[in-house]
């Protein structure tokens, strides 16, 4: 990865954990891995996420092997422990008394907490970077936000993106759930700017509705249509809007980091998550909605585990048809921002 790729990887937002995993409650730090670098998230007292690199500047330990107390993180090799914005507030051997060098504090990193999610920006000045996607269905009362943990695929996050992207391998990766082997040839669209966030385009699709699937649909045919979008927002997210003809109406978005890039020595590894919202009562039913959704996107990891290394990006790289050009589309932005070397 060239200096100019990772600077501008690193001015981008990324959903690196559930706010549910960063529990004021938790005993233990969450440790994380992004972009080939290893970090550590905890909420302090006053209920802020606290992220830095995962090392004391005292002997380089792990922190994330150390413990919570009163939303402090005590390093495990010499119980030094830090609070709110990773400050430096004891080094036991120095005694209660003795001044803390400004060497000794943590560096924090942006967080924000949106969507059920926790986002980390890698550098200290995001001025400039990407914004985190903006979904305004979570404003909307009507609809109920269902999340999901944070999963870890042995893949590239671009190749998740072009996955997430195509409608045409829905009769062959994803016919043990939804898809239809009749419905193979995929009727032209059109990319459009879909809001201020996402760049896609709208369709119409046929899918079958048969046992778990219903739960999604509210029951009906087995046999069903239903009008969708599909955009994108970089570096690494993809919205997903459903309406079903009993006016049930579902919204997915799903969002990648790179955990590990080409340029390490091991295989890609992403973080992986979604999380859902829908208009209908789902006090019963939710669980049952997550788990089909669960279950389309292993099948989607299933298939780009087989994959190895980075998407090809370059022009004339793949062999691409018309069903590919969002793709396409996210390819070229892509490849411009990874060029401007500041996001």
């Amino acid at each position: 990865m060239s200096d100019r790729t990772a600077a501008a990887l690193d001015r981008q937002w990324y959903a690196v954990a559930t706010v549910d995993a960063v529990a004021a409650s938790a005993a233990a730090p969450l440790a994380i891995e992004l972009l080939d670098r290893s970090y550590v998230l905890w909420r302090s007292a006053d209920g802020q996420v606290v992220a830095a690199r995962d090392e004391c500047h005292h002997r380089q330990a792990r922190l994330s092997l150390g413990t919570l107390a009163d939303g402090c993180l005590q390093c495990p090799y010499h119980g030094w422990t830090f609070g709110a914005e990773g400050r430096c507030v004891l080094v036991p051997s120095s005694g209660d008394d003795a001044a803390i060098a400004p060497a000794a504090h943590l560096s924090p990193l942006p967080v924000a907490e949106r969507y059920g999610l926790v986002w980390l920006c890698p550098t200290p000045h995001p001025d400039g970077a990407t914004a985190i996607p903006h979904l305004g269905v979570d404003d909307d009362p009507s609809f109920t936000r269902l999340n999901t943990a944070m999963q870890v695929w042995n893949c590239s996050a671009t190749r998740m993106i072009d996955n997430m992207l195509d409608v045409a391998h829905f009769p062959y990766t994803h016919a043990g759930t939804f898809g239809r082997e009749q419905e193979q040839e995929v009727p032209h669209y059109r990319l459009t700017q879909l809001d201020d966030t996402f760049h896609g385009y709208e369709y119409s699709v046929v899918v079958n509705n048969e046992g778990e699937a219903k739960s999604m649909s509210g029951e009906g045919a087995d046999v069903i249509g239903l009008d969708m979008s599909t955009g994108f927002a970089l570096p690494y997210s993809v919205r997903s809007t459903m309406s079903f003809a009993n006016g049930i109406d579902q919204v997915l978005f799903m969002t990648a980091a790179p955990m590990s890039t080409a340029a390490s020595d091991g295989p890609c590894r992403s973080l992986f998550t979604f999380v859902l919202w829908r208009n209908d009562d789902v006090s019963e039913s939710g669980a049952d909605i997550v788990d089909f959704e669960l279950e389309v996107s292993r099948e989607d990891q299933a298939m780009l585990e087989n994959l190895t290394g980075e998407l090809p990006l370059g022009h004339g790289d793949l062999v691409d048809v018309a069903s590919d050009k969002a793709s396409l589309e996210w390819r070229r932005r892509y490849r411009a921002l990874l060029e401007s070397g500041a996001g």
